[in-house]
């Protein structure tokens, strides 16, 4: 059967009085949870395959400087929704799972990327976690997506649901557009499925799927088919780890093979990167050579595997050393679809487009920042140079070029770029608001 473009195309060439329209692009944008830097192929890791990520990486542009905009989850996910920087509207910690709540997440007056998308004529679904508000107010089929199947918290059960009852977060139904359902299948292996499935009830339209996987964070479980390939592993952690993001990979390559058999390849604009640095000592992932984990404003903690692909709009195999950010993820979406974005509000992210085809002199940013904890802790990056402050130290800075790992401290031996850093930091924190609410404390341990 031949898809809308198809049909019309056919009909134009044997009438001679209609020509198919211009298709907008299709816009893919996966997201990994709690992922290690160091944790594909694509960036020299050996003890955990990972060739679909790889090939994504390997037929488009990978970014050996991709960030993201926090050192943690629903602040990074805020800010890619949105194209600015989250702290702009006090969005700057993990909102507390409440469906009461109607503060603890993004925005209501923030625009977000599917709703800008919706309004063009996408179609566009969520597939994954959400993690942005659980109050029916916050809720993504009200803040711009058509379609969704997944989950409203910070995390979930990877075999089970409650159905009955006010179930705790991880365990809450998985909904499809807003109603409760079982979960029946390995949770990385549904959200793989229904991903494919939304492409394939797409395939005529424009589309925009945002597939948040929630694998590799924990909980670890995972199916002795991920398992059995990680037998020469043996550390456990390690060993769980590597099977969920094998699983993860799996999905990314039959989302890949869709797109292929559709004949939607050089249609579709793919984003690959993670939503933090990987929780080394928690769920066993590397970041190595960077310094630190999730939650600090080290390397380790925001600085992530981050690829675009576009066959034949962006180059193949290019690897971009230009520091780029999850926040350019909204205008060069916006940009690609020919739509305008939204009109009386900053964006921070950049249209990454004329830089990746050479047509721009200048890097995409200047400057990129961070902030955690309402100013505890921050950091700012400057070409090569990185000024970091964490929340239980003094203010550091390190060439970034010459040292990713952030070893050598030289904000003594540079007081001048220390403090032409630590102002311009000053001055953009002087545009941002107090956080909104205040991430859940850790429930408190036994014993």
């Amino acid at each position: 059967m031949l898809n809308r473009r198809q049909f019309l195309a056919s009909s134009g060439a044997a009438t001679g009085l209609i020509a198919a329209p211009p298709r907008r692009p299709n816009i893919i944008v996966i997201l990994t949870d709690d992922q290690g830097y160091a944790d594909v192929g694509f960036h020299g890791c050996r003890d955990i395959p990972t060739p679909h990520l790889d090939s994504l990486a390997h037929s488009g542009v990978r970014f050996t400087n991709g960030y993201v905009s926090h050192a943690f989850c629903s602040p990074t996910r805020a800010g890619l929704m949105t194209g600015r920087y989250q702290q702009r509207y006090g969005h700057e910690n993990n909102p507390i799972y409440n469906p009461r709540d109607e503060v603890a997440g993004l925005p209501l007056e923030e625009v977000t990327l599917p709703q800008v998308l919706s309004q063009a004529g996408y179609a566009t679904g969520l597939v994954g976690k959400w993690h942005l508000g659980a109050a029916p107010p916050l809720h993504p089929l009200r803040r711009g997506f058509r379609e969704m199947y997944g989950f409203l918290g910070g995390g979930h059960d990877y075999f089970k649901t409650q159905m009955e009852g006010e179930a705790r977060e991880y365990l809450i139904p998985i909904q499809r557009d807003g109603r409760p359902e079982p979960l029946t299948d390995y949770l990385t292996d549904a959200l793989s499925r229904e991903a494919v499935a939304f492409i394939r009830r797409h395939r005529a339209d424009p589309f925009f799927l945002y597939l948040t996987y929630n694998a590799p964070h924990t909980p670890q479980q995972v199916t002795e088919k991920y398992l059995s390939r990680f037998t020469g592993i043996q550390d456990e952690r390690r060993r769980n780890y590597a099977a969920m993001l094998s699983a993860v990979d799996d999905g990314v390559g039959q989302v890949l093979a869709t797109l292929r058999e559709l004949e939607l390849d050089s249609e579709t604009l793919v984003f690959y990167l993670s939503d933090n640095g990987g929780p080394t000592a928690v769920n066993g992932s590397r970041n190595d050579p960077l310094r630190g984990a999730k939650g600090a404003p080290f390397e380790g903690g925001i600085h992530v595997p981050f690829v675009a692909r576009w066959p034949g709009r962006l180059p193949k195999g290019k690897v971009s050393h230009d520091p780029v950010i999850s926040l350019d993820i909204f205008p060069t979406s916006v940009a690609a679809a020919g739509v305008k974005p939204p009109t009386g509000r900053r964006l921070d992210g950049v249209n990454l487009l004329p830089h990746l085809a050479g047509k721009a002199g200048a890097p995409p940013h200047g400057r990129l920042y961070w902030r955690q904890g309402g100013g505890t802790a921050f950091a700012i990056r400057e070409g090569r140079y990185k000024l970091v402050k964490p929340a239980d130290g003094a203010v550091q800075v390190y060439d970034l070029e010459a040292d990713i790992g952030e070893s050598r401290d030289l904000a003594a031996e540079r007081p001048e770029l220390r403090d032409r850093m630590l102002q311009a930091w000053e001055a953009w924190d002087r545009e941002l608001i107090p956080p909104r609410f205040e991430s859940p404390r850790p429930a408190p341990k036994k014993g």
